[in-house]
């Protein structure tokens, strides 16, 4: 399956774990560019640098209210020690000043209520930036994918395009507005920590500094250890969901073909293959935490019997050395938090290179300024000396030319990759020519603008396009402002009337997203219904009979007819018995022309054409 290709991206919702727990170990995805692509990411929050400078500050004050906290505590903690101490002494009338240790809680009260109105205000103003910044994003993303060429498309997996529009948005998404004040408050938190254990005592604080070093050391000897069996979970994961996407999507030759037991045991075995590294990978990146734990209760317990020797030596308060334990305990806590969210910036900014990535492909030649407009077009259609290639160095189409007059149907025969669909395509512009001229109405194609050039054809192909929603809706789309009317006499046109009022919901009909519930010669009918109801004046149809049966081909015959009716037809045969009345044949093989004529000019011919038509000819009468 095509997805399978894009399994790392399609599934990077499970890279988030890091958040959420210690699990450092587990590889992300990294940019090639990362702080080309950080700086390309910050230009987009550019237009919102007060409010993120407003961001910054309240970071800070909601963060020096919740720090400055445990050290107001901590005099309370010691007022309480004193009074004990005093009246164990035996000291006449001492009494515990409890009218200061309620000051000291109501002002701790006061504290965490304004850090807690300070952070709220915060997310509130992050969300809102994080949001418009990704508003801003999907537009030109938007904009960006009408402005690219066809080639685009076909170079590309669906899968891969929708990842870059979806999931690498939303990885931005969720890391602007969670991971960014996650970050700036981690920082601040540290630094203020440090701030508030060094005016307690500087020599605790470099007993508690000086545990870093083993911090890193374990944590980057566990990542070593657990990445990769990360790397072999995303990896079965990614077979796992291609394999059940892929039996999915073919389950009725699956089981056509009696191959249930034989995807049960593929699936079971990859699903085996991910629980094993499953496993393995979290539990061995499961360790980083009890590790660090137990890295943490070492300088907890150096520090609270330093501190107990100052306390006795009367050089620091119980006090002070409460609110120090503390700290030490919300020491470690930023520190993991900001090498989480470093990690999870690397997958975020592989995800905006990617996103950057499509903004930065070629787009379509711009249409021209001075552009002309075909008031009411004719169909006279022209290639002169058109040449073309997919690849440089590998031309396709080389010295085309057809001259075409109003109201002619054009038949285009020839082998696989013989060039048909290409001239379709360089017809409407979805690629354009190397050489040469395409003229329509005397006026060069490239003079026109798209949307005025594509608006003289309707096109009819052999893979009926229909989108979710009601028969009434897909038929109406041909035509912008098109009332019920419109609908029911297009409808009539295409011989598909009949079997749409015989529907239960009749042209109400939601049609699923496969338009499953209707069959392909239904389909087939309401696109001409469309075409119709377009009014084009020239028309691409694809052999749209191939997959019908004969009654239904009967009907998708007469519709066309119809359709074709005073319009120029151009028509990728591929039973040629289906254009012998054509005016215009053109036989084509490795991008040329090699014959031209009608039906019986070419049978008389007696050359490639003729053994086309023999060919088939035979193989329905065998």
């Amino acid at each position: 399956m095509s997805e399978e290709r894009n399994d790392k991206y399609t599934n990077k919702g499970q890279n988030r774990g890091p958040m959420a727990g210690p699990h450092m170990g587990m590889p992300v995805e990294k940019a090639k560019d990362f702080k080309g692509t950080l700086r390309r990411l910050l230009g987009y929050l550019k237009p919102h640098l007060i409010k993120l400078i407003t961001v910054l500050l309240l970071s800070v004050l909601s963060t020096m209210f919740s720090i400055v906290s445990p050290k107001i505590m901590g005099k309370a903690i010691t007022k309480i020690f004193e009074g004990v101490m005093l009246r164990l002494k035996g000291v006449p009338g001492v009494q515990i000043d409890f009218d200061y240790i309620l000051q000291i809680i109501l002002i701790l009260v006061v504290l965490y209520l304004i850090s807690a109105f300070f952070s709220y205000i915060q997310q509130f103003v992050m969300a809102g930036v994080a949001q418009k910044t990704v508003y801003d994003l999907r537009n030109d993303i938007n904009d960006k994918l009408y402005r690219l060429p066809l080639k685009y498309f076909d170079s590309r997996t669906h899968g891969d395009i929708l990842s870059r529009i979806t999931n690498d948005v939303d990885n931005i998404a969720t890391t602007l507005q969670q991971s960014m004040t996650q970050l700036i408050t981690s920082i601040i938190t540290l630094i203020g920590i440090i701030v508030m254990m060094l005016s307690i005592s500087p020599f605790m604080t470099l007993i508690l500094v000086a545990t870093l070093p083993l911090y890193v050391f374990v944590t980057k000897a566990i990542a070593t250890r657990s990445q990769k069996y990360f790397a072999t979970q995303q990896k079965a994961l990614g077979e796992l969901n291609g394999h059940v996407e892929e039996m999915y999507t073919g389950h009725k030759i699956v089981k056509a073909f009696g191959h249930e037991e034989k995807t049960i045991d593929k699936f079971n075995s990859i699903n085996e293959k991910l629980y094993d590294s499953s496993r393995r990978a979290q539990f061995i990146s499961g360790i980083i935490m009890p590790v660090m734990e137990f890295i943490n209760n070492i300088g907890y317990v150096l520090v609270s019997v330093i501190g107990g020797i100052f306390v006795t030596k009367q050089t620091l308060a119980i006090g002070d050395v409460q609110a120090f334990i503390q700290y030490s305990r919300q020491f470690t806590h930023p520190i993991t938090q900001t090498a989480n969210i470093a990690n999870l910036l690397q997958s975020t900014a592989a995800s905006a290179e990617r996103v950057f990535e499509l903004l930065d492909e070629d787009e379509e030649i711009p249409d021209s300024k001075a552009a002309k407009l075909i008031q009411t077009p004719k169909g006279e259609v022209k290639f002169q000396n058109v040449k073309f290639s997919y690849k440089k160095d590998v031309p396709l189409i080389e010295d085309l030319n057809i001259d075409v007059q109003e109201g002619q149907t054009v038949a285009i025969v020839g082998p696989t990759g013989a060039g048909k669909t290409t001239l379709v395509n360089l017809l409407m512009r979805f690629y354009e020519t190397d050489e040469g001229i395409i003229s329509v109405d005397g006026v060069n194609i490239k003079d026109l603008k798209r949307k005025d050039l594509r608006r003289i054809f309707g096109m009819v192909l052999q893979d009926a396009w229909l989108f979710n929603g009601t028969i009434r809706d897909n038929i109406a789309y041909g035509r912008e402002g098109a009332t019920d009317e419109d609908v029911f006499w297009a409808a009539k046109a295409a011989n598909a009337d009949y079997f749409i009022r015989t529907l239960p919901e009749g042209y109400n009909t939601i049609l699923n997203e496969e338009a499953s519930n209707i069959s392909q010669g239904q389909k087939q009918l309401i696109t001409i219904a469309r075409a119709i109801l377009a009014d084009p004046a020239v028309l691409i149809l694809d052999e749209a009979t191939s997959s019908v049966d004969t009654r239904t081909e009967f009907y998708i015959q007469k519709a066309m007819t119809e359709l074709m009716k005073g319009r120029t037809s151009f028509v990728i045969a591929h039973r040629l018995s289906t254009i012998r009345n054509a005016d215009l044949i053109l036989v084509m093989n490795n991008g040329r022309i090699i014959e031209k004529g009608n039906h019986d000019e070419l049978l008389a011919k007696d050359d490639f054409y003729a053994d086309l038509y023999n060919s088939q000819f035979l193989n329905q009468a065998g």
